[in-house]
């Protein structure tokens, strides 16, 4: 495994900070979500539940799509039934192009509008309204778009974790798995770039980029948990353990990591390297699907309570744990939840969307061709 230390430079960043009120209403937020989850379902009453869903979709014409942080049985019941499985601009792209007539979105909320911009024509209903995000909510679309009018020399980059609003402003909407090569790209053609929500992930795309980026100072209250000094622990115990870190993590926690990816690309590593056992620091939804790739292998979560940490989350994201079978039976069964986007809106949303898919096209067919 690579040598692990924190470079003087590595610690965290200190731009100017989501206001109090802000921060306060997101651990609200957060909290209240977390008193609001439902108990387990018995097997007999999941089992029962699922056969309902299975036959409200056929006869909906619905398709579940449902992000890898949700829990397993909606995961496996996405696949189960000709859905998908993703991150969350991959689930919004899986909805356009599958012929169902509805989409229902396992996820948090700005997943469904993302759905809707992308899917105009389509019903997309989300399980549950109050699935929120801390990226999103830090990120006020009055707030970002005066920054941006204060700064009209730089690109606009966003994160998917915003609204439609903030994408509708934006140049560029990014995922954290082409983020980086796209920032690359402005770069090169010596464009500055405002990087907006998350400043952990844009810090990460601006020490290996060299770019210059002016970062909103926004995080997600999962990954800003972790801590180094957990994880220094945690390798102590387990040295010959493979690091898996989401660049949303502090760039402390980065830099002791083998691989630094996207959801995607960390359940990738978790089947393709050679470790048998892995360090994981993400939000615990992921451990299904790793499990699922590699059921020979081990997978720890990286601890973020005590040594510095907070446990907040516990590597847990209370929105995501709102969605449930229950709701998703009730949502089939009333249509609730809708989700709608101004059209206005959306049609300069899109644009910072397809602008991405364009790249990450014309990326795919140049690696395709020979020589």
């Amino acid at each position: 495994m690579k040598k692990r230390y924190i470079e003087k430079n590595m610690t965290t960043p200190t731009p100017k900070c989501i206001p109090k009120a802000t921060q306060e209403r997101i651990a609200r937020l957060a909290e209240q979500a977390r008193q609001a989850r439902a108990e387990p379902l018995t097997p007999a009453r999941e089992t029962e539940i699922k056969q309902r869903i299975k036959a409200e979709l056929i006869r909906q014409d619905a398709v579940l799509v449902a992000h890898y942080y949700v829990d397993g049985p909606l995961q496996d019941l996405a696949e189960e039934t000709g859905g998908f499985v993703a991150d969350s601009l991959e689930m919004a792209r899986f909805g356009r192009t599958h012929p169902a007539k509805t989409l229902i979105v396992a996820g948090v909320r700005f997943m469904g509008e993302t759905a809707k911009i992308l899917s105009p024509e389509k019903r997309v209903l989300v399980l549950d309204q109050e699935a929120e995000c801390s990226l999103d909510l830090g990120c006020p679309a009055e707030e970002f778009t005066a920054l941006c009018d204060a700064h009209p020399d730089r690109t606009v980059v966003v994160y998917a974790n915003t609204s439609a609003a903030v994408k509708a402003r934006a140049d560029w909407t990014v995922t954290s798995a082409i983020g980086r090569d796209i920032v690359a790209h402005l770069a090169s053609k010596g464009e500055k770039v405002l990087w907006a929500p998350d400043r952990y992930l844009g810090g990460y795309i601006q020490r290996v980029t060299g770019a210059d980026m002016l970062l909103w100072p926004g995080s997600c209250i999962v990954h800003e948990e972790f801590k180094a000094e957990a994880l220094q622990s945690l390798l102590r115990e387990h040295p010959d353990a493979a690091v898996l870190v989401h660049p949303e993590s502090r760039p402390e926690v980065i830099a002791l990591a083998d691989v630094v990816g996207s959801t995607t690309q960390m359940i990738l590593a978790a089947r393709n390297l050679s470790a048998s056992t892995f360090i994981v620091a993400t939000e615990q939804g992921i451990f299904h699907k790793m499990k699922q790739a590699a059921p020979e292998k081990t997978f720890l979560p990286l601890p973020t309570g005590g040594l510095g940490g907070t446990c907040m989350s516990c590597a847990t994201c209370h929105w995501m744990k709102l969605n449930d079978l229950g709701k998703l039976s009730r949502v089939l069964e009333t249509g609730a939840n809708e989700i709608f986007v101004d059209e206005e809106i959306r049609r300069k949303a899109v644009v910072s969307i397809q602008r991405m898919l364009d790249f990450a096209g014309r990326r795919t067919d140049k690696a395709a061709c020979p020589g």
